[in-house]
């Protein structure tokens, strides 16, 4: 209920954290303030106004728009538009075959080839995916993780094909299997061997590809399916940390393997708010900080950054109106960049309904460019720091995100939550409470449940797959089971099957299958035999 101060009605508001919003803020806001304990300059413990001193003022962000369409070829010509449209990075999506480690001739695969990405069954999809491209030249996001390993190894293959050594190669792949478990469901093997093989991906990226981020946790799908914005955080850091107990395990030291560690943390979605999502992502640098310096003893400051890209799926959009999304997303990417992102993926205008056509693509990241050139943004490092209601919020989002960790750690961790399903029921349960406010319009949405309108019949560019594209992939697969040498494959997979038996890091057990043109699906059956498949929980 509004209430009245004088003759005005003051409209009530109560943050992410149940906590009602004051009208203004002040200094009896921040009693005992501590600039050095709390802030600090940007680039010095504990980080909270940016991970480098000068940010975007000496290097802008990475514009990444994420792309992948349904055969190499096509893939290989969306890249190459992109690079000459000004991106600055890369990012790959794949189609879900070959997420789940199945090729494009196996029976379950049939109705999803080459839809909603890139079909990849052999190293020669992937050389065709690269084809002219400088890969020591660009850096690539891998948006994949239960067949990760085997994307790495073929980037390997490739870079040096072109005569590019694996030490400078730079780039992301995400490699985060235990929220594929929460929130997305392209999870292969059980839980613990599934944590091994990311393990042996961090381990041997530290060893052979420095520049290469190994792993970047994912918030963004776990807020998708239903978290609020700061569990997407809390739950992504508390997911890194059975990586890092697991690589420490095998005898490495922190300031070993945290560097390699990133984020990819959302921005946006259906309870997305302006301040909130910068203060949770000020706190959340704040908090990895501390933890890794006083949990972990790291002593490597590149240990205590807390490196993350942000982005979105489109969960906030709307196919109502779909123009208002451009608005949407515009200030979805002001507020990464005063959170501090170093990589963006901005959802386009028509992501709602359709794999983005060549003019959305091009408009989000024609935002990003304005922004970056136009606006002067990127003029100061964290200009919002020093901000009563801002510092307020940042405490109160780092509490809150320590708060949920603790709870998920007294409960048995989040490997024995997930096996379990209790957090996919929780967020399940409030994906159902959050679109049930937007039903009754509790929660606007402008051309959704306000301000709609009766909307002209238009032609909407909507992109299509090929119907040829599943014969085209297929008669690709074929050519190259028919022209390999059978028995090297076979002796291969049983390299690998004999490597996976003794617990050995898998990835250098990986190259000789691919040269050998071992399909994914090949290779991931050979895993099968050893480490077998998850079955989900009950969840509803």
């Amino acid at each position: 209920m509004a209430k009245k101060t004088g003759e005005a009605e003051v409209r009530p508001v109560v943050s992410i954290l149940g906590t009602p919003v004051k009208c203004f803020y002040g200094p009896e806001d921040l009693p005992d303030f501590d600039y050095k304990e709390k802030l600090n300059d940007p680039g010095e413990y504990p980080f909270t106004r940016g991970i480098y001193s000068t940010m975007y003022r000496s290097s802008m962000w990475t514009m990444r728009q994420y792309s992948g369409q349904s055969t190499s070829d096509s893939t290989n010509e969306r890249f190459k538009y992109l690079l000459k449209n000004g991106q600055t990075g890369l990012s790959l999506a794949f189609d879900l075959p070959t997420q789940i480690g199945l090729d494009s001739d196996m029976p379950l695969a049939e109705d999803d080839v080459g839809k909603l990405g890139v079909a990849v069954d052999s190293l020669e999809d992937f050389e065709r995916i690269f084809d002219g491209i400088a890969l020591d030249q660009i850096s690539t996001s891998f948006t994949i993780n239960a067949t990760a390993p085997i994307i790495l190894a073929m980037y390997v293959l490739v870079a040096q094909k072109q005569g590019v050594e694996p030490k400078r190669l730079r780039g992301t792949i995400q490699n985060d299997i235990l929220k594929e478990y929460i929130a997305r469901g392209t999870w292969i093997f059980p839980p613990e061997p599934s944590i091994k093989l990311v393990g042996d991906l961090v381990e041997y990226c530290n060893k052979e590809i420095p520049r290469f981020n190994a792993i970047s946790v994912s918030g963004t799908h776990i807020l998708e399916y239903g978290a609020n914005t700061v569990q997407a955080v809390a739950l992504a850091i508390s997911i890194a940390e059975v990586y890092i107990r697991d690589v420490l395990k095998r005898g490495s030291n922190i300031d070993e393997i945290a560097p390699l560690f990133s984020f990819h943390l959302p921005i946006g979605g259906r309870d997305f708010n302006f301040f909130e999502d910068i203060a949770r992502l000020r706190g959340a640098r704040r908090y990895w900080a501390k933890l890794m310096k006083e949990k972990y003893g790291a002593k490597d400051k590149r240990s205590l950054q807390f490196r993350f890209s942000t982005g979105g799926m489109g969960g906030g959009l709307t196919a109502e109106q779909p123009l208002n999304n451009i608005a949407r997303a515009s200030i979805y990417a002001m507020a990464a960049v005063f959170s501090g992102t170093r990589s963006l993926n901005l959802a386009c205008f028509d992501e709602v309904y359709a794999i983005p056509s060549d003019l959305a693509i091009r408009t989000s990241l024609r935002v990003q460019q304005i922004l970056a050139n136009e606006t002067g943004v990127a003029d100061v490092v964290d200009p919002l720091g020093g901000s009563y209601y801002v510092e307020k919020l940042t405490d109160e989002m780092e509490a809150k995100i320590g708060e949920i960790i603790g709870k998920i750690e007294s409960d048995g961790g989040i490997v024995k939550l997930i096996e379990s399903g209790a957090i996919q029921r929780e967020l399940a349960r409030q994906s159902y409470a959050i679109q049930k406010r937007i039903s009754s319009g509790e929660k606007v949405l402008v051309g959704v449940n306000k301000f709609k309108v009766k909307e002209e019949e238009r032609d909407l560019e909507v992109y299509k797959t090929d119907p040829e594209t599943i014969n085209r992939q297929l008669q690709r697969l074929k050519a190259v089971k028919e022209n390999r040498d059978q028995g090297k494959v076979e002796s291969a997979l049983r390299k690998l099957k004999s490597a996976a038996g003794r617990g050995d890091n898998l990835i250098p057990y990986l190259f000789e299958p691919l040269k050998a043109k071992a399909t994914v699906g090949e290779i991931i059956d050979t895993l099968k035999k050893v480490y077998g498949t998850f079955k989900e929980p009950t969840t509803v």
